[in-house]
């Protein structure tokens, strides 16, 4: 209750109640109000700034939020290391490994590109996070791309390796008779003397002297396509498709080791020499075709001869002398 205040009237004797004005009572309403609500302010401010208002489950749901912001920092780390490791692969892929087996390297917009068409991210707008989680969810999609093309090409790879592992295997690339076996290199690839006409003609093979019955050997892995005596001049002979174009004849043998349609590796033994067909001495006839034209076999010796061995074949192979078929 206010307090009441008199003053003393000397005409009356008396005292007297004395009355506020209106302006000063209405002046002091307004300062009362107006603390009033600088006070609930400052105190509204001070709870929004504390966990006073706050009730456990938002408590646990801010913590889970704080949580949840440092997972994806260490996801957003984790990725860029992902990155790092798959363009040092991607380096390797393009520069080595495509290069050695003759393969395109994948152009790097390939391997980068995003994903076009309809907003593949629409469901994740919209919340207060929506930015992180896109980017991240983004992020995530191309790497996961990358190395679906990174697995993709290292599947080309090994099959590139694989048919490469067999074109070298299928090369003729051995000398069909062993060096201890022969008693010369009597003749090579050119323009020789024939030993019937005595007319100068080419020849296109190689004529390994050697004992009858010596072993002869397939040159590289192939399908044996011809095992008989119905070729002209080549008496008893083999001939070996090896794939890839390539085919090795074997001529003047004595007898066979193989059948037609069998399968040979480098190294089998398929026949022996001899002196079938048209030849003035035992000796193995050895051709070498490639797409269906014959070619020097000298150049196909790498996988046997030493380079003094090669170098010695090689001066040989080069004199114009007598052909012994």
């Amino acid at each position: 209750m206010s307090k009441v205040k008199y003053y003393y009237d000397p005409d009356t004797l008396s005292y007297r109640k004395i009355e506020p004005k209106k302006s000063k009572r209405y002046r002091n309403l307004f300062f009362f109000l107006l603390g009033s609500a600088l006070f609930g302010l400052l105190g509204l401010v001070i709870l929004l700034n504390t966990d006073i208002l706050n009730t456990p489950r938002e408590l646990s749901l801010a913590r889970e939020v704080e949580n949840y912001e440092l997972q994806f920092d260490i996801l957003g780390k984790k990725m860029e290391q992902m990155e790092q490791v798959l363009a040092n692969i991607e380096d390797r892929d393009n520069n080595i490994y495509r290069l050695y087996f003759e393969a395109n390297p994948i152009p790097e917009e390939q391997r980068r590109a995003g994903f076009g068409g309809i907003n593949r991210y629409k469901s994740l707008e919209g919340f207060n996070n929506s930015k992180i989680i896109t980017d991240a969810t983004q992020r995530l999609d191309i790497i996961q791309k990358q190395m679906v093309i990174q697995s993709k090409s290292l599947d080309e790879i090994a099959i590139l390796a694989e048919e490469k592992e067999k074109f070298l295997e299928a090369i003729p690339a051995i000398q069909p008779v062993r060096n201890k076996d022969l008693k010369r290199m009597a003749s090579g690839y050119g323009w020789r003397t024939d030993p019937f006409t005595k007319a100068r003609k080419m020849h296109r093979g190689m004529d390994f002297t050697a004992p009858r019955g010596t072993p002869v050997f397939a040159t590289g892995n192939g399908k044996i396509t011809r095992a008989d005596n119905n070729s002209s001049g080549f008496g008893k002979h083999i001939r070996i498709d090896h794939g890839h174009g390539y085919l090795t004849i074997y001529a003047h043998l004595s007898k066979y080791n193989v059948t037609k349609g069998q399968k040979v590796k480098r190294g089998d033994l398929i026949g022996f020499v001899g002196n079938t067909g048209r030849s003035e001495a035992p000796h193995l006839h050895y051709e070498v075709w490639k797409d269906k034209e014959r070619i020097n076999p000298i150049n196909f010796y790498y996988g046997s001869l030493s380079p003094k061995e090669f170098e010695n074949m090689l001066k040989y192979a080069t004199q114009e002398n007598q052909s012994l078929d």
